[in-house]
């Protein structure tokens, strides 16, 4: 009989020991995104690729004419933070169950307020799922973002009624023991979400969702779709729940209430890409380095210029 295997989760201490100097950091990375062979970032090139003499950790294509290092074209892109900064930032929002706030990784680097700020964006940039596609049994939910209207200035509130009035709609789909997708959506109504189900899950699958009225017709897209009524108190029926997806939900609203406390709608989805990939990759099974290096392999081509996040 085969044992669960157990991962290794890697403490502070042990990180720290790992990562001891900016080389160490480097050729992690280095091996991570290249295996041992240098990639032009440019022009995608291996051959003819030298070291650059003068600058540290800097190579030379000859074919393009043009320098670069492990960091050029991600997240790190010119990026004057030293990158035991950004592997400790990694391993935070990977490690902390409700995310890690920039106002605490601040005191924790000794940086300024801003520059953890900026840090944590990037990270969560590289968090982004990318196109998965989800099959078997599917779960899905809606969810709002966002505080009630009678708590908000008078200025702020949209007097068109109570419920979901000022709030973000945020969409979520759970794959049974897969893969977790979730995103903020324009609208809840049916053609939205049912082009977004149509685009991640496979038309095999069996679907389960609540009553919304909107997930209505959803059999002619998918093979199989029952709901549970929650507007009469069902919350589940043999196999037909969405009990795993609200749970996400829960973990969600509670990283946003107790550690970041308010969150835009511009920079919502960064939140809940990070969320979801930490619920993605942070199994039992998977070692906190396995997870930090799928942070690292997804930060190409998601450069984030300062100037976009503030203005």
């Amino acid at each position: 009989m085969s044992r669960k295997r157990i991962a290794h989760t890697m403490n502070l201490k042990d990180l720290l020991t790992h990562f001891s100097t900016e080389e160490t950091c480097i050729t992690w990375l280095e091996q991570t995104r290249w295996q041992g062979q240098p990639v032009c970032p440019h022009c995608q090139g291996t051959e003819r690729i030298t070291i650059y003499t003068g600058k540290p950790f800097t190579y030379f294509h000859n074919q393009c004419r043009k320098a670069f290092t492990v960091k050029t074209g991600t997240v790190m892109h010119s990026s004057k933070t030293p990158t035991v900064n950004w592997i400790i930032a990694i391993y935070a929002v990977l490690t902390a169950r409700k995310g890690v706030s920039a106002m605490q990784l601040s005191k924790e680097l000794g940086v300024q307020y801003r520059t953890a700020w900026y840090l944590l964006h990037r990270v969560r940039e590289a968090c982004a799922s990318g196109e998965l596609q989800l099959t078997n049994i599917v779960e899905i939910d809606e969810t709002y973002i966002g505080g009630l209207e009678k708590n908000k200035p008078v200025k702020k509130r949209q007097k068109q009624g109570r419920g979901p009035v000022g709030k973000q709609a945020v969409l979520g789909l759970r794959q049974r023991g897969g893969k977790t997708i979730a995103k903020p959506i324009s609208s809840t109504d049916a053609q939205t979400l049912h082009r977004e189900i149509q685009r991640y899950v496979d038309p095999q699958s069996v679907v389960c969702t609540d009553d919304h009225r909107s997930y209505q017709g959803l059999n002619t897209v998918v093979s199989f779709h029952d709901t549970v009524k929650h507007s009469v108190g069902e919350y589940g029926k043999g196999f037909v729940h969405t009990n795993s997806m609200e749970s996400v939900w829960s973990v969600l609203k509670r990283a946003l209430h107790g550690t970041y406390h308010h969150v835009s709608r511009k920079h919502l989805h960064r939140y809940v890409n990070e969320a979801t990939f930490r619920l993605n990759e942070g199994n039992c099974e998977v070692d906190t380095l396995d997870r930090m290096q799928a942070v690292a392999v997804n930060m190409p081509g998601k450069r984030i210029p300062y100037r976009e996040l503030v203005g």
